[in-house]
């Protein structure tokens, strides 16, 4: 096949791909609607799709909504960016010295197998409640899949172009940043990608436990505790969260293939 025709193949693939998931929502969003209206489902509980979509309409435009939304983000962003910084570096070290990541393995798994929420009465004793207590444990939630993928990422690396670099007389940093770095690229940006996903839980989810402050989750939890309960504002909010998620993951997604396109042609990917 030439190459003129992969260019014309591949955007009528992704516009493929993109109107089978709008499709899929479109669907899913027709079923709530079916089973709100006809009665399958109490409407108290599960507001027609229509209500939902509405009131996330009007939450968009609201400012108290808004002041919500951007304490979540800024305190997704500088959890997540946090774990970067700390991750990449720590990977990077664990992954080259076998004998300190030999030595410190027992207490990263150990310390990985911790749920994040579990930690949330123990942060907001020791540094409080508020910014610092969603960032700190988006930062604990986030540090792993950024850590391990790092790690990973090291091990793939072709010995044989560090062994070439040596013979020149490059030395151990030289290697690194000259050849393991670059190859682990790719796996790095992948746990960045995943560990935004698990930011984004974190950042809701701690909100909601806390219950206090401000946050997308605050509101969530304020709705939920309403008399009556504000159904519609709760999945509205939901609803922003999720779309926040595929936003960002879409944009990682498009960088990464667009900035690593050596390692997708190597895996064989479009």
């Amino acid at each position: 096949m030439s190459a003129q025709t992969l260019t014309r193949a591949r955007p009528a693939g992704l516009a493929t791909r993109w109107s089978r998931r709008a499709a899929g929502a479109l669907g899913f969003a027709a079923l709530i609607e079916l089973l709100s209206r006809t009665g399958a489902v109490d409407p108290e509980f599960l507001p027609p799709a229509t209500e939902i979509a509405g009131r996330a309409v009007t939450l968009a435009f609201d400012p108290a909504f808004q002041g919500h939304a951007l304490t979540s983000l800024l305190a997704w962003a500088m959890g997540l960016g946090l774990a970067a910084l700390i991750a990449v570096p720590l990977g990077l070290l664990l992954g080259s010295v076998p004998i300190i990541d030999a030595a410190t393995r027992s207490i990263v798994e150990f310390l990985r197998s911790i749920p994040s929420v579990a930690l949330i009465p123990l942060v907001a004793l020791v540094i409080g409640t508020g910014l610092q207590l969603r960032v700190t444990l988006v930062l604990y939630a986030s540090l792993w899949p950024i850590l391990y993928n790092t790690m990973y990422g090291l091990r793939g690396v072709d010995p044989l172009a560090k062994e070439s670099l040596r013979s020149y007389g490059f030395g151990p940093l030289s290697v690194l940043l000259r050849v393991s770095l670059p190859s682990s690229a790719p796996f790095i940006t992948t746990g960045f990608r995943l560990a935004a996903g698990v930011a984004l839980i974190l950042t809701v989810s701690t909100e909601i436990v806390a219950g206090r402050g401000e946050g997308v989750g605050v509101f969530i939890f304020f709705a939920g505790i309403a008399v009556p309960a504000r159904m519609a504002d709760i999945l509205a909010g939901v609803c922003w969260v999720g779309l926040f998620g595929v936003a960002v993951n879409a944009l990682l997604v498009a960088t990464e293939r667009r900035a690593f396109r050596w390692h997708h042609a190597r895996l064989g990917e479009p």
